[in-house]
């Protein structure tokens, strides 16, 4: 019996699709299938039902699961406690970002944590902020870069990166866009373009339509920035921003700051309360990386691609990353197992 086969069966049960654990654990199908074939040999009983579309566990699975989670913890304990003598950080790390962002500071701090530490598995997935922000509370994201309406949700740990104002995005010719002042009622007469529930800049305009008893017609929703300034530009509605968002968009579209909106729009990392080593550490090098980003972070702080992050002054006691010596080799791309 081998570790990596409780990896893979702990996978499958959780994922309860054998195609979701390949993708999880970085080898192919049928290496897992495979792998766990083996183990039920060895076992002496199967422990999935593949009859039915998903993967259920036998009552052979049900009570081995526990069993292989806690020799997996255990296998991981002996190399972090091994680790911490030595100096050594390693395990596995998740991140979280909200969709369709290309937030270069967060991928700078990334690459200069996994040149530092290599043997820190690293998984970057993409969600909304309202899943990332439950999936940390749930400890199954470590770290996660979020748009927010509120400097930290409940229960987390949090760093502002980005503070700004909402701002509606229009064509030159549209009759806002000559209006020296903007409120959430001009919007009444008007369809609007808005990001998905779920999404920080999608809280920030609820929360302040909401406030003044207002039900603006929402007629279209883009998880993407590009797409709502597209949409805007050919006349289908009145794009809601982010001010650093609509800035990229300049050459086609007018912006207006929304004058009664006082609820910042805000970029955020979260983490739970004592993170590990490892979150410690990228924590840190996150901190020297927007630190020195003066706007050149770009991504939509709300789910959106293509806006500056302007520079914003990080405070909130992270500590500085540990001193590292030259980049080391890079030995993480391993072939995928195939056996």
């Amino acid at each position: 019996m081998e570790l990596r086969q409780l990896a893979y069966f702990v996978a499958v049960a959780e994922e309860q699709n054998f195609t979701r654990a390949a993708e999880r654990v970085h080898i192919s199908q049928s290496g897992v299938s495979a792998q766990i074939r083996r183990l039920e040999r060895e076992l002496g009983a199967e422990l999935f039902d593949r009859s039915a579309r998903t993967a259920t566990l036998t009552p052979a699975g049900a009570a081995a699961l526990a069993p292989a989670r806690a020799a997996l913890a255990a296998a991981e304990a002996v190399g972090q406690a091994v680790g911490d003598v030595a100096g050594v950080i390693r395990g596995r790390l998740t991140v979280g970002m909200v969709v369709g962002c290309t937030i270069t500071p967060l991928f700078d701090a990334l690459a200069a944590f996994h040149r530092a530490h290599p043997r820190v598995e690293i998984a970057l997935l993409e969600d909304d902020s309202d899943r990332l922000v439950q999936a940390v509370r749930a400890g199954t994201v470590d770290v996660a870069l979020i748009g927010a309406a509120t400097a930290a949700p409940a229960g987390l740990e949090a760093l502002t990166i980005v503070s700004e104002r909402l701002v509606i995005a229009v064509p030159p010719g549209h009759p806002l866009a000559h209006r020296p002042r903007v409120t959430l009622r001009d919007l009444g007469d008007h369809p609007v373009i808005c990001m998905p529930a779920g999404t920080g800049l999608r809280a920030v305009f609820d929360q302040a339509c909401a406030a003044q008893g207002l039900q603006p017609a929402i007629a279209l929703q883009a998880g993407a920035a590009d797409a709502m300034a597209d949409l805007a530009a050919r006349g289908l509605g009145v794009a809601v921003l982010s001010a650093s968002m609509a800035e990229a968009y300049r050459d086609r579209l007018t912006a207006r700051v929304i004058d009664d909106i006082d609820i910042p729009a805000l970029l955020c990392l979260v983490w739970r309360a004592a993170p590990g080593p490892a979150a410690r550490e990228l924590l840190a090098y996150g901190r020297r990386a927007f630190g020195g980003a003066h706007g050149g972070a770009h991504g939509g702080a709300h789910g959106g691609a293509h806006a500056d992050v302007p520079h914003a002054p990080l405070d909130g006691g992270l500590p500085e990353p540990a001193a590292a010596g030259d980049d080391p080799k890079d030995s993480r791309a391993a072939s995928p197992e195939e056996q």
